[in-house]
């Protein structure tokens, strides 16, 4: 083993020790599992409130007292399949609860006794004991059900300890060396309700032990091998024909059985006219020839004969013989699985057969054609065999007119749709078609009084329009087909249970629960669900009946699509209303809309919004060009703020409103009557203050255009604005202006206004505070040269 695998191995023990201590929740069994630990003692820190313990299946070869001596609690210990080779039952004397103990499949050869009365399941079987492992302490067991023994040495006295104890089953192992010393009658001591008795492996059946214990009521023998048909076939006849004397038998069981098919024919024969009414064999290997002989069909308690798994080396068979056999018993119920039967025949009379199971053969079409003799049949089980046509298992149930239960799954079935073919018997009730070839017309031919259809596993893409109307439907299985919806209920009125997992379902029917009213089971998981405005409806139903209804819910539920869903359970998807409404959307847009523009409409008439907003972009565009402007540019050798050009009708106005506002917080502002140089011309003062001053602010109004100086010094800064490319003119509307009062001659005023935004004052006082605040904005900067410049020069 390499490093890599052995760390692996040792990670998965670690884990396996970790996942299988469980504690349940009501914290009155505490469960200790550690099978395949490569253990090699009884671990030794168990939990002491341990009440089971399983370390089978380890390398345990010794028990004692002190491995478990603190588990006072401890109630089952299971130790199969380790190496222990002795042991003394005074161990477990301080485990005053331990009823169920397990030590089959070990190395015993000793055990010592004492009293313990409490075991109710002893299992010593599979061990390396000469005689059997009776104690006498073992008559004390009174609640003992089920004692599992082994030895090779069968006597009365080893047996006679336990005569008197009732109990439910024994289960006695004999070695490979059972029959040197064979006392036929050492089990008519043992009083229990089932006895299985396993012979030795690949030894000839050639022993006299008497198994008809009286108190057997299920009989089960392993490991029979008769293949010389004039001496062990004798013995095991012999043994069977002895079971006449327990009228309390009522289960027989073979298993492994190794013989001739005429021994096997007189097996039958003989288990024919004994008490049996349940005769099974599994795992049987036939060889040689059969020779025909009549069968007794008389005087038997047998209802029912199954044979499981059995392998036949004859190269040739008088199959007619053997199918004539099978088909004219005269019992209830006949089972025939895993024997790659081809055929069989038709009862030759009226059969009383009510229950048939052919599973995993090799029957075909030909099966049971024309019959007319299965009149009492009511199940018929033909899975897993060769079956083509359903046309021709139509037919064949039409004869049957008992019948309410047939299983034809796991086949090679395909319907063409004849509706000519579609006979089936009136009294079939259960119908189970799934794993076959079936496609959508298989709805066109239905049992019309079945209850119960199971079509899963099929290729069933849709259920047609013209589908048989079944009124009695009441389950329906329709799962791992290609399916897109739930089928409605108009055609099942009384569908009940719907099975629809692992299908195509991806935008299921809203209206599925109104349509199916009977509807008290759904399993519908596993579906590409897309989660879209369509399975709204679908979900909030389903959540709606979940607890009830809904198989799987909310685990196996969840989305496929959108990938940006994938994986979100249904319950967990959610979608507005209003996305999923066309209709709703566009009403809910309009009226939004129109409430926008009502709330603008409002707030234009009674607060004059307009002005506002134009006053607040102009306040944001003068900082941003504030902001673009050259710091130099900025500190240049300005004197003043602002120079001002009004009329002098308008004086008041701003003598009164303008300067207190503006020089409140530190803006000089160029007035002519107070800071234009005396001796110096109009002109010169005012092209000198223009330049020294940052702004220049035009107080227009009607009286404005009327002034020739309010002209100029318009003309003059308009200009020094082309020639400098500064930003320096602030137009502020005292007054309206119509523009057919605007003279021509004052075409640059025209253009100014027209270009240029401008301040307009507002009448209202409470729109000052911006106003203010916009110019301000406008002309705040911090200039280098601090002197006052005056001028007093009268206009």
């Amino acid at each position: 083993m390499t490093k890599t695998n052995s760390i692996i191995f040792y990670f998965i023990v670690v884990l396996e020790l970790i996942l299988t201590e469980i504690q349940l929740s009501d914290g009155s069994e505490l469960i200790i599992r550690r099978p395949r630990a490569n253990l090699t003692h009884v671990p030794k820190d168990l939990p002491l409130a341990t009440t089971t313990l399983d370390i089978s299946q380890n390398n345990i070869s010794v028990l004692q007292a002190s491995d478990i001596i603190l588990l006072l609690k401890l109630r089952v210990l299971m130790m199969s399949y380790n190496r222990l080779q002795c042991l003394d039952i005074g161990v477990f004397k301080f485990n005053p609860e331990l009823e169920y103990l397990d030590l089959s499949h070990n190395e015993l050869r000793v055990i010592s006794c004492h009293s313990t009365a409490n075991f109710k399941h002893l299992d010593l079987s599979f061990n390396a004991f000469d005689a059997l492992p009776i104690c006498k302490e073992f008559g004390d067991m009174s609640q003992l059900e089920f004692l599992g023994l082994s030895g090779t040495k069968l006597q009365n006295s080893s047996v006679q300890p336990i005569a008197h104890l009732n109990m439910s089953k024994v289960l006695l192992v004999l070695g490979d060396t059972y029959g040197e010393k064979e006392d036929p009658g050492s089990l008519q001591h043992i009083s229990t309700r089932i006895l299985h008795i396993v012979f030795p492996v690949k030894r000839e059946f050639n022993f006299i032990l008497d198994v008809s214990v009286s108190t057997v009521v299920n009989l089960e023998l392993s490991n029979i091998k008769c293949v010389v048909e004039d001496s062990e076939a004798s013995y095991f006849l012999r043994a069977l024909s002895k079971l006449g004397k327990n009228e309390r038998l009522s289960n027989l069981t073979l298993n492994n059985v190794e013989t001739t098919w005429n021994s096997f024919m007189g097996i039958l024969q003989c288990v024919w006219h004994t008490p049996v009414k349940y005769f099974s064999i599994s795992n049987m290997k036939l060889q040689g020839e059969l020779e025909p002989r009549d069968f007794n069909y008389s005087d038997t308690s047998l209802k029912a004969l199954s044979i499981y798994q059995v392998v036949s080396n004859a190269f040739s068979l008088s199959q007619n013989y053997l199918y004539s056999i099978f088909s004219n018993m005269n019992i209830q119920n006949f089972t025939v699985s895993g024997t790659r039967m081809l055929h069989m025949l038709c009862p030759s009379q009226v059969s009383p057969f009510q229950h048939l199971d052919f599973t995993d053969n090799l029957l075909t079409d030909l099966v049971f054609k024309d019959c007319r003799n299965l009149i009492e049949l009511k199940t018929l089980i033909l899975q897993k065999n060769q079956l083509k046509k359903l046309e021709n298992t139509i037919l064949m149930s039409a004869e049957m007119t008992s019948l309410q239960e047939l299983d034809i799954s796991q086949n090679s079935l395909s319907y063409g749709g004849g509706g000519s073919l579609c006979s089936w018997t009136q009294s079939l009730l259960v119908l189970n078609l799934s794993s076959n070839m079936l496609t959508d017309s298989v709805f066109r031919c239905l049992p019309p009084k079945v209850k119960v259809l199971d079509l899963h596993n099929n290729r069933i893409m849709s259920i047609p329009k013209d589908v048989t109307h079944l009124q009695a439907l009441q389950e329906l299985n329709v799962a791992s087909n290609s399916l897109t919806d739930l089928p409605g209920c108009g055609a099942f009125s009384s569908l009940s249970v719907l099975v629809i997992e692992h299908n195509l379902v991806s935008h299921p029917s809203a209206d599925f629960f109104q349509s199916c009213q009977k509807i008290r089971s759904i399993t519908a998981g596993n579906n590409p669900f897309q989660c879209t405005c369509e399975l709204r409806e679908f979900v909030k139903n389903m959540g709606q009946v979940s607890g009830e209804v809904v198989e799987g819910w909310p685990d196996l539920y969840t989305c496929d699509s959108p990938a940006s869903a994938r994986g979100t359970p249904l319950q967990d998807f959610h979608m507005s209303p209003l996305s999923c409404n066309t209709v709703l959307l566009i009403v809910t847009i309009g009226v939004t809309l129109l409430v926008l523009a009502a709330i603008v409409a409002f707030l234009c008439l009674c607060f004059d919004l307009p002005w506002y907003l134009r006053m607040v972009f102009q306040w944001t565009q003068t900082r941003h060009r504030a902001r673009n402007t050259p710091v130099e540019e900025l500190q240049r050798d300005f004197q003043f703020h602002a120079f001002v050009s009004y009329s002098g009708h308008d004086s008041a106005w701003v003598k009164n409103e303008l300067l207190p506002n503006l020089e409140k917080d530190g803006i000089r502002v160029c007035l002519h009557e107070r800071n234009f140089v005396p001796g110096k011309s109009i002109v010169e003062n005012i092209i000198h203050f223009i330049e020294k001053s940052y702004k220049s602010i035009f107080v227009l109004s009607p009286h404005f255009i009327q002034s020739e100086w309010c002209h100029y010094e318009l003309c003059f800064a308009h200009h020094n604005l082309f020639h400098e490319g500064s930003d320096n003119l602030i137009l502020i509307l005292l007054e309206p202006i119509p523009q057919y009062s605007i003279p021509s001659n004052y075409h640059k005023l025209k253009t100014l206004m027209a270009r240029r935004t401008y301040l307009e004052w507002p009448t209202e006082k409470s729109k000052h505070g911006l106003f203010w605040a916009n110019l301000r904005a406008a002309i705040n900067v911090k200039l280098v040269n601090q002197a006052e410049a005056m001028c007093h020069i009268q206009r």
